[in-house]
C-alpha cells in the first residue's frame, strides 16, 4: 500500500474528528467510509433492500427486546 501525505485545513480535520466511529480509527477509514457512503448501489443489493422492507412491512422482523429475549440477555 502506497501511502501519501495530504493538507487539511484546521476546519476539515475537525469535521473528519467528528465523524469517526472510534477514537482508533484513521483519517482513511474516515474518508473510505465517506466514499463509501457516496457510491451507488448495485442492483443486486437494491432489490435486497426492496425484499427486506417488505418483509417488515408483512410483519417478519424481531424486535430488540425479543433478540435480547431470545439469546437469554
Amino acid at each position: 500500500m502506497a501511502i501519501t501525505t495530504i493538507q487539511l485545513n484546521v476546519e476539515t480535520k475537525k469535521e473528519l474528528d467528528k465523524l469517526k466511529i472510534s477514537s482508533r480509527d484513521t483519517y482513511n477509514d474516515v474518508i473510505e467510509m465517506l466514499i463509501e457512503d457516496s457510491m451507488e448501489l448495485s442492483e443486486q443489493t437494491k432489490r435486497e433492500l426492496e425484499e427486506a422492507r417488505m418483509e417488515i412491512e408483512r410483519g417478519k422482523f424481531y424486535t430488540h427486546e425479543e433478540v435480547k429475549k431470545k439469546l437469554g440477555l
